[in-house]
């Protein structure tokens, strides 16, 4: 037990405990209305998106995952840098007419738009649906982040008893959402970024030095770590695969529920904008971070005799916390690893609080209880929202961890089929709602069959043609077959009036 980390963890821990149930008085608004509970008010300002975008973006398994994708496959791990620089003038073009009509007709989810654009709920059900299971993996994966720092502080037992760390971890976040919504990771990300940025810098301005420079550095990591393999063979190998993965995961990450409900927390289109002009400087430090797998590497942190076990248990995902532990004091490490978990609890509640918008507003409301009072709809949200991180936590404890790597890698094809009834409807209607219902289907199963046949492994696909392979991201080629069903579907289905819905929305409401 390394009780000097742990002492250090813990009083962190309770201060941003503390912290999530004060913040339910911040900017205080009525939170027995979904729109207060699930969106704050939507009267966050630049300063606080900036910190809730970035806690929401990067998480606790982004601190484990990027450092430890490098430590175990090498360069290609690098592809997470251009998607979040890609992304981000995506942002600028896009998501300020998703605020705009949001604003405009009370909308808390993406799915809400699509049922307002169209006037099908059955569209806006797959919309939901998909959001909700692609969220569950990516919390279950948070919860993982904080189950590899505490147990590399010596926290284990056999049985449920190893498990209580996590499960006190989990009650505290359950509550602090409960009782504030989304203020309470919003207040919390700020003391989450601030002690990711101490520690990412710390790290790599110490371990190169102990490590003898970064020339010294580099030159101990294998040429096949540190570049991508060449195209060979009529193979792009993994120049396609870099590209595409990149490509494709720009594209998905601003499709996921609990960015979409930071972006409509929001108090106007230009806090948007701004974001996503000061929002690369995450970009910079998580370029920072995926350097830290070539430390590990370095290091030789997986064959130090004293991390063997956790190795064994948690694989290439105790890179970081081996690298730490091996680096720097105690009392560091308690910070850094607070730093982790913290990153863990600020976007599983908003990805809990996220998920619970989608079902009630989508689910529950429409096809549930039409005639619900306000009350009951943020009650109701509250509700499953503890039940979503139940799910999660039940998920992570007695689940293997390779089925919540697995689901997350098919939540980013999954969640990137709704490109088609979410992204183009904010600039066209054309599309009828069958059709996109249609093609969403298509994408959906041939995403997952794509990903079927690597085993669930991996989602890169090989792609063949005219003799030229070209691997690269299922979810892209699914979107492709996508866009090929909603688009000629709609040019048959459009010739019937009755296949279309009303549509709520108007051009200038897109501007305001």
């Amino acid at each position: 037990m390394n009780w000097t980390a742990l002492i250090i963890f813990v009083l962190l821990f309770g201060f941003i405990t503390v912290l999530g149930f004060v913040a339910a008085n911040w900017r205080k608004g009525d939170l027995d209305l979904l729109h207060e509970w699930g969106l704050a008010g939507r009267r966050l300002g630049t300063v606080v998106i900036w910190f809730l975008l970035g806690g929401d973006v990067y998480t606790a398994y982004t601190f484990i995952a990027v450092p430890a994708l490098v430590f175990g496959a090498g360069a290609i791990g690098f592809f997470a840098l251009p998607y979040t620089i890609i992304v981000y003038p995506l942002v600028f073009l896009i998501l300020p007419r998703m605020w705009a009509v949001a604003h405009k007709h009370n909308y808390i989810t993406a799915a809400d738009f699509v049922e307002g654009r169209y006037g099908n709920r059955w569209l806006a059900l797959a919309v939901a649906i998909t959001g909700i299971v692609a969220t569950m993996p990516y919390i279950a994966l948070q919860l993982l982040g904080i189950e590899v720092v505490i147990g590399a502080m010596g926290v284990e037992a056999p049985g449920l008893l190893g498990d209580l760390p996590l499960i006190i971890a989990f009650v505290i976040l359950a509550a602090f959402t409960y009782t504030s919504g989304l203020r309470a990771p919003a207040m919390i990300a700020v003391v989450k970024d601030t002690l990711i940025y101490i520690t990412v810098i710390a790290m790599v301005v110490v371990i190169p030095i102990k490590l003898g420079g970064y020339a010294s550095l580099f030159a101990d990591i294998p040429e096949s770590k540190l570049l991508l393999t060449s195209p060979k063979g009529g193979n792009l190998g993994q120049y396609s695969a870099y590209a595409t993965l990149a490509l494709g995961s720009a594209f998905a990450l601003f499709l996921y529920p609990h960015t979409v409900t930071a972006i409509l927390s929001s108090s106007g289109r230009e806090v948007i904008r701004r974001n996503a002009a000061y929002l690369p400087a995450y970009s910079f430090l998580l370029g920072l971070l995926a350097l830290t797998g070539f430390m590990a590497l370095a290091a030789n942190v997986n064959k130090l005799p004293e991390f063997a076990d956790h190795f064994a248990r948690y694989g290439s995902n105790f890179a970081v916390p081996a690298l730490i532990l091996h680096s720097f004091p105690d009392w560091f490490a308690g910070i850094a690893f607070a730093a982790i978990a913290i990153g863990g609890l600020v976007p599983a509640a908003i990805m809990s609080i996220a998920a619970s918008n989608l079902f009630t507003r989508n689910i529950y409301v429409p096809f549930i209880n039409p005639d619900r009072t306000p009350q009951q709809e943020a009650k109701n949200a509250k509700i499953v929202s503890l039940i979503v991180k139940f799910g999660a936590l039940i998920f992570i404890i007695f689940l293997p961890l390779q089925y919540a790597i697995q689901l997350q890698l098919l939540g980013g094809i999954w969640i990137s089929q709704t490109i088609p009834t979410v992204i183009v409807s904010l600039y066209t209607a054309w599309l009828n709602p069958w059709a996109l219902l249609a093609g969403w289907a298509v994408g959906i199963v041939t995403g997952t069959w794509m990903a079927a046949t690597q085993s669930f492994q991996s989602a890169v696909v090989p792609f063949s043609l005219d003799g030229l392979t070209i691997p690269g991201y299922a979810a892209l080629y699914a979107l492709g077959l996508n866009f090929i069903v909603s688009i000629v579907l709609s040019l048959v289905l459009n010739q019937v009036r009755a296949t279309r819905g009303a549509d709520q929305t108007v051009a200038a409401d897109y501007q305001m």
